[in-house]
C-alpha cells in the first residue's frame, strides 16, 4: 500500500509537471522591489518546478524537464509592477508586449540628480528647484507629450557588444550615450506637487524610459531630478489591480486561472 501511495504520488508530480510543460499563453505575475526582471522570473520558474517534485530545479539551465518561459519586457529592479509572462508558445507572442502599449506612476524627486537617474545611484549634482511651480511642471509636461526622441539611459538593460550597459558600467568601462530614438508618450499627466517630491501618471509606447523622462524635466526646469519610486500599473491588456500574480499565488492552479492562451 506504501509502494502504491508513492507511485500514486509520483504519478501526480508528473502530470503537474506536464501540464506545466503543456501550458502555452501569457499571464502578469507582480515584481516587487529589488530583484532583476531576470532574477524574479527564475524564482517564478523554481517555483513551479519545486511544486511539480523537481527537488533541485536550476532555472538556468535548459534541462529535458525545464519550462519554456520569457518576459515581455525588463522591469528595473529598483521598481515594481506588472511583469509580463510568456509559457510555451506565448513566449513568441512576448515581442508585441515590449512594443505594446505601458501604464507607469513615477516618484520624481527634484533638486538631486544620479548617475542611474533613479534612487538606487549616487548623487552626481544637486540644484535649488525652489523656482518650480506646480503650473511651470504642468506646461513644461506638454514638450514631453506625443512623439518625442529620447536618449535612453546609460545604464540600462540595453547592450553594446552583446553586453548590457550597466554590466559594462559596473565592471568600470566607459560607455558611450546611445543615440536618442523616436518614443510615443500617449498620455502624462501631474497627479501631485509636494517639492522636492512630484507623482506623474505616464501612458507610453515601447523603448520609453521613465527615467530619461524625469531627468530631461528636471533639466527642463533649469534644476535637476531623478525617479525615486517606480511602479507598472498596466503592461498591454494585463492590469496591476486585475491581473497579477503575487508571489503566494505562483501555483498551477493559479496559472491556469489567469493564463491568456494564445
Amino acid at each position: 500500500a506504501v509502494a502504491g501511495s508513492d507511485e500514486t504520488r509520483v504519478c501526480g508530480n508528473m502530470s503537474t509537471l506536464a501540464k506545466l510543460q503543456s501550458l502555452n499563453g501569457l499571464f502578469a505575475i507582480y515584481k516587487k522591489q529589488g530583484p532583476t526582471s531576470a532574477d524574479v522570473l527564475n524564482t517564478l520558474k523554481e517555483t513551479l518546478l519545486k511544486e511539480a517534485g523537481e527537488h533541485n530545479p536550476n532555472p538556468r539551465k535548459r534541462r529535458k524537464q525545464s519550462l519554456k518561459m520569457g518576459h515581455g519586457g525588463t522591469l528595473d529592479s529598483a521598481a515594481s509592477g506588472v511583469l509580463v509572462i510568456g509559457v510555451g508558445n506565448g513566449t513568441k507572442m512576448l515581442s508585441t508586449m515590449l512594443t505594446g502599449s505601458k501604464k507607469y506612476v513615477a516618484v520624481g524627486e527634484l533638486g538631486k540628480a544620479t548617475d542611474t537617474l533613479d534612487a538606487t545611484g549616487s548623487v552626481t549634482l544637486e540644484k535649488d528647484f525652489g523656482h518650480i511651480t506646480r503650473l511651470d511642471m504642468e506646461e513644461k509636461l506638454k514638450s514631453f507629450t506625443g512623439d518625442i526622441m529620447q536618449v535612453p539611459p546609460l545604464y540600462s538593460a540595453l547592450k553594446k557588444d552583446g553586453q548590457r550597459l550597466s554590466v559594462l558600467l559596473k565592471k568600470g568601462h566607459k560607455v558611450e550615450a546611445k543615440p536618442a530614438r523616436p518614443v510615443t508618450v500617449n498620455n502624462l499627466s501631474l497627479q501631485e506637487f509636494k517639492p522636492p517630491l512630484f507623482t506623474l501618471d505616464i501612458e507610453c509606447g515601447g523603448g520609453f524610459y521613465v527615467r530619461s523622462l524625469v531627468d530631461d524635466l528636471g533639466k527642463a526646469l533649469s534644476s535637476c531630478a531623478h525617479v525615486k519610486e517606480l511602479i507598472r500599473t498596466k503592461q498591454g491588456q494585463f492590469t496591476l489591480e486585475e491581473h497579477t500574480l503575487h508571489e503566494e499565488h505562483w501555483t498551477l492552479e493559479h496559472i491556469l486561472q489567469a493564463l491568456q492562451p494564445c
